[in-house]
């Protein structure tokens, strides 16, 4: 990997998702210390989601016309931390509407297109992705580990001011990610809908759509989950560092998993798997011993399926169509499903409740499996012409 930028993609990764390990498992206990009710919250949290399914597209669209992916990646860091700045001078509902809806403009441009560029400079060594990605399961951890024993002692108040720090680091990884060279390929005149509308790719989309859907209640009300169910905020740290601790066990070994198993084969795993999970979740919470057995799970339903969905993707969107690939899977599924996943979890929270909440999203991971199951036999990428 010597002619891999690999510390210099790491330590993006690290920072991008330590932010991540801030805002999932804590702001919406923030914004519940702010005294918001849950669909207001659900509404709040979401507005990253909802960004999710227009702005990447925008980004990933301008940034394979002008082949500068690393500018964009700069201009969207530094954009994102002067808007969370806004956090510091309201709190009232509508400002920080608009404070989430514009960091997640910014925000959610960088993710595909550093995907991509990562995966162009692996190239023909794309099993090694899951190497360079788990310092961002690191730097997660540390944060929800962190945070989670600091706001046992100080007010959640301190939490924007941990998130702006972290932002801070992405901006500076954002300024020294080399750029990659992007590679012709057969394809290349094709529109983006002529892969698209290819069943195995269209099933693909549509079920990552439903893992986000599924995922919404998770990462909108699991903190509040469990410390309304008697679980103080450093264990909630902890069972989410759990669960990435797993994922990062999962991206070390991954490449000896794909010499074995097909992502295919992979994925449809991780959607079953999570089935299971989020029965767990919503009828175990009582005991201890079953939500630190469900975080385990995490392995898959986040490991083994970002890393099987992301090399499904780069299979299917070669040449120049590799970062607007990224962006729609990132759009559909994070976007789209993500925003369903967290609005719906916010009107159904408090009645018909939790537990029915977390049934709910293990119905939308079984439809996953299903659609990806009976359209998602995975073809080789045709060449010219015969799209």
């Amino acid at each position: 990997m010597s002619a891999v930028p690999y510390w210099r993609l790491s330590g993006f990764y690290f920072f991008y998702f330590a932010f991540v390990g801030a805002i999932s498992p804590f702001w919406g206990l923030y914004l519940q210390s702010l005294a918001f009710n849950a669909f207001q919250i659900g509404v709040l949290m979401s507005l990253l989601q909802v960004m999710r399914i227009f702005a990447p597209n925008i980004w990933g669209h301008i940034a394979d016309r002008t082949g500068r992916r690393t500018v964009i990646v700069q201009v969207a860091a530094i954009g994102s931390v002067l808007v969370f700045a806004g956090v510091f001078v309201s709190d009232s509902f509508w400002w920080l509407f608009g404070v989430m809806a514009a960091l997640g403009f910014f925000w959610s441009a960088s993710l595909p297109l550093v995907e991509a560029m990562t995966l162009s400079h692996l190239g023909e060594r794309s099993d090694s992705y899951g190497l360079i990605r788990l310092w961002g399961s690191v730097g997660f951890i540390l944060m929800v580990i962190g945070l989670g024993y600091a706001f046992d002692q100080v007010s959640i108040a301190w939490l924007p001011w941990a998130v702006l720090a972290v932002m801070m680091g992405i901006a500076a990884f954002a300024r020294v990610i080399p750029e990659a060279d992007i590679l012709p390929h057969p394809t290349d005149h094709h529109s983006v809908w002529d892969i698209v509308k290819r069943p195995e790719v269209a099933s693909l989309l549509a079920a990552c759509l439903l893992m986000a859907v599924t995922h919404g209640p998770y990462y909108t009300f699991y903190s509040i989950y469990l410390v309304d169910h008697g679980y103080d905020k450093s264990t909630v740290g902890w069972l989410w560092a759990l669960g990435v601790l797993c994922e990062i066990g999962i991206f070390l070994i991954i490449p000896r998993i794909f010499a074995r198993v097909t992502p295919r084969q992979l994925i449809l795993a991780s959607f079953a798997l999570a089935v299971v999970r989020f029965l767990l979740i919503a009828w175990g919470v009582e005991s201890a011993w079953v939500v630190w057995g469900a975080q385990t799970l995490h392995a898959f339903t986040f490991g083994t399926y970002h890393a099987a969905a992301v090399a499904l993707i780069h299979h299917h969107f070669r040449g120049r169509h590799q970062a607007r690939g990224q962006a729609l899977y990132t759009s559909l599924s994070y976007g789209v499903g993500g925003t369903i996943g967290g609005l719906a979890s916010g009107m159904t929270w408090e009645a018909p409740g939790p537990a029915w909440t977390f049934t709910l999203a293990a119905v939308s991971a079984a439809l996953a499996w299903g659609v990806y199951a009976v359209w998602g036999q995975t073809k080789s990428v045709p060449a010219a012409g015969k799209l």
